[in-house]
């Protein structure tokens, strides 16, 4: 018997016609765990496994259109930021939600630099992210390479990882997880700081190259979990137990960083 879809959840995002990260991967995140998506694309970009080949971005006007329109007739239980490019989507993105989105909770996953290494943020656009969009966020989910960009300062491994997720936190967002897949060794920690103090969060590495996309989705999944009425440690958890077994269960695709297994909670009809 089909499951009725729980929890409505907007991304804003730029697509990757890989499949693997952007809307895509949100799109299936969402899915994979009972949520309905809907979108609003910021840009258009060429890329695979591989790497990104090209950048098209969305004009912020059709930008504004696009979520004005889904607003207006599908109103969702959360917003979701990925990919934003410059500062005048970020101005467009936190404009709407300073109105048609106020009081909805709001997942920012700030896409800077893809895993090939293309910027994906301009360089002018990172002081109206800190001005103008952490301070709207719900949850802000950095890695570290992301985090020290915001910071302006290095990290100096798992260690210092507590505080600057505080730091962070001080810059306006009520909660943050900072991501720890770019550590090096055996085991991996992620760190959510949030009103109540500071959680970590202990895994092994798994052993893959098949990695593309993992930010998208955890954030996705998290925005979903929200959206759904969980409490955000509980949309952490699940959130990250998902991605984990996606990581695990990788269908090994593409020459280069191949996806993840969005698809590991679906279950495929018998022929």
């Amino acid at each position: 018997m089909a499951t009725r879809c729980s929890g409505r959840v907007l991304v804003i995002a730029g697509s990757d016609s890989g499949g693997g990260a952007g809307i895509q991967a949100d799109i299936k995140a969402i899915t994979a765990l009972g949520g309905y998506a809907m979108t609003a694309v910021t840009a258009l970009t060429a890329q695979n496994t591989l790497g990104v080949h090209g950048v098209h971005p969305v004009p912020p006007a059709f930008l504004r259109q696009q979520i004005q329109a889904v607003m207006g007739d599908l109103p969702p239980q959360a917003l979701k930021t990925g990919m934003l490019h410059d500062g005048a989507t970020i101005e467009c993105v936190a404009e709407l939600a300073e109105g048609t989105g106020q009081g909805l909770p709001l997942v920012v996953d700030p896409v800077m630099i893809a895993q090939s290494g293309a910027r994906l943020l301009e360089e002018e656009a990172m002081e109206a992210l800190v001005q103008r969009l952490l301070p709207l966020t719900t949850l802000l989910t950095p890695n570290l390479p992301e985090a020290e960009a915001l910071l302006g300062r290095r990290l100096q491994g798992a260690g210092d990882m507590a505080d600057a997720a505080l730091e962070l936190r001080s810059m306006g967002p009520d909660a943050v997880l900072l991501k720890g897949g770019h550590l090096q060794g055996s085991e991996l920690v992620d760190v959510l700081a949030h009103a109540d103090g500071v959680e970590q969060f202990h895994h092994g590495r798994i052993d893959t190259r098949h990695t593309h996309g993992t930010g998208c989705t955890l954030a996705s999944a998290i925005a979903t979990g929200v959206a759904q009425g969980r409490g955000m440690g509980d949309a952490v958890h699940r959130a990250r137990d998902y991605l984990l077994e996606a990581i695990r269960t990788a269908p090994g695709f593409g020459g280069g960083g191949g996806p993840v297994n969005h698809c590991h909670t679906v279950q495929v009809p018998p022929d």
